[in-house]
């Protein structure tokens, strides 16, 4: 944690924007240093993400890969293949279902489908990406924002211990 507190700021804000791209949530976890614990860091952090606007939600999803596709060069791409690491889907079938499912997310929300992929697998993606297009757009925006805030938590954790 020593580490993190002492690092000069724009390499912080880097770091930091590299969990979660929203320069605001970037600007307040930042603010709160030294936090000399884990604890705090994660409070605060899980505190400003889950109070992202629209705009900056958006901005934020752009940097995520769809599940089951490579990261590209405008996503987070060594935190993505990490995270996705146990998501091939194995089979062509599989691979398939996920992107048709992907798509159908997109035209229901006009949104990337988000989700926390570290140790889950491809079939319990695809049942919780099922299960979500049931969802109303408010309690899919609130799933997305606590999906958004686990992912950077996770990332920051990485970068922090």
């Amino acid at each position: 944690m020593e580490a993190f507190d002492t690092l000069p700021r724009d390499e912080a804000r880097a770091r930091l924007l590299s969990c979660l791209a929203v320069p605001r949530w970037a600007d307040e976890v930042l603010a709160g240093r030294p936090y000399a614990a884990w604890a705090p860091l994660q409070e605060s952090a899980a505190r400003a993400a889950g109070q992202l606007t629209d705009e900056e939600l958006e901005a934020a999803l752009a940097r995520h890969p769809r599940i089951g596709e490579r990261a590209g060069a405008t996503h987070d791409a060594e935190h993505s293949r990490r995270e996705q690491a146990g998501v091939d889907p194995g089979d062509l079938q599989l691979a398939a279902r996920l992107a048709a499912g992907n798509a159908a997310y997109e035209r229901r929300f006009d949104r990337v489908f988000l989700i926390r992929a570290s140790g889950r697998s491809a079939p319990g993606i695809l049942q919780e990406l099922d299960r979500r297009l049931a969802s109303t757009d408010e309690a899919e925006r609130a799933e997305v924002i606590t999906q958004l805030r686990e992912i950077a938590l996770l990332r920051l954790e990485e970068i922090v211990r």
